[in-house]
């Protein structure tokens, strides 16, 4: 243990030592590439571990390099792999309409590269501390947030009736029941054919129960046609 120990976290950067702090590399970020595997996310397994294990290689090179010329600045490529990352985190996540998603999984590239920069700086006790506090981050406060900030998404909700007839106070209440909160309303009539529009950007809950709410809107008035729709 004593032997590993030096070897993860010593100065000495011999080929044993490399070969230590890349396995340990590609366990932690693998374990965080995982979790994200099993979330169905755009960045899995595959991705945080090359990251992960490029940032170590690349830190054992800024540590090794002036090591070896006496010259240089070991923090430059380490510098260097904090701001590229962000690049590649900005395609981990995708905008659909006024929705984001994927911005975790983009974080967590962005910290299994500074993982490896650690692990590769010999830093694997700190290293081993910041994965347990991303795991609990992860796993144990995911339940938790949806439970006290529940997710929601912005969507369109258009609703037509004839004879221009809806009790919009009545659609408030329905609204509200549902947990749905509109964003803004728009409202079009057509004399031809004596029907009312009515669209609204609402934010609405991931576990909505659609029957109750067609049920519930049609209750409102002489709805013809109801429609809800991502918001592209």
């Amino acid at each position: 243990m004593h032997e590993l120990s030096l070897l993860l976290g010593g100065t000495d950067l011999s080929f044993a030592a490399a070969v230590a702090r890349l396995c340990l590399s590609l366990v932690a970020c693998g374990m965080i590439g995982l979790e994200r595997e099993i979330q169905k996310q755009t960045a899995g397994w595959r991705t945080h571990i090359v990251i992960g294990i490029g940032a170590t290689l690349l830190m054992m090179l800024s540590i090794w390099l002036p090591q070896m010329t006496g010259e240089g600045d070991s923090a430059r490529i380490a510098a260097q792999v904090v701001s590229g990352i962000g690049f590649l985190g900005a395609g981990a996540f995708l905008k659909i309409g006024n929705n984001v998603k994927g911005l975790t999984t983009a974080a967590t590239l962005w910290f299994c590269a500074g993982l490896g920069l650690t692990i590769g700086a010999g830093m694997w006790k700190i290293s081993l501390v910041a994965l347990g506090i991303i795991f609990v981050a992860l796993i144990i406060l995911d339940p938790l947030e949806a439970r006290l900030f529940p997710k929601e998404r912005l969507k369109n909700l258009v609703i037509w009736c004839t004879d221009g007839f809806l009790d919009r106070a009545a659609l408030d209440v329905v609204l509200e029941k549902n947990g749905i909160i509109p964003q803004s309303i728009d409202a079009s009539e057509s004399h031809k054919s004596k029907h009312t529009r009515l669209s609204l950007l609402v934010r609405v809950p991931l576990k909505l129960n659609l029957g109750s709410l067609f049920a519930d809107i049609r209750a409102t008035g002489q709805v013809s046609k109801i429609r809800l729709f991502e918001n592209y």
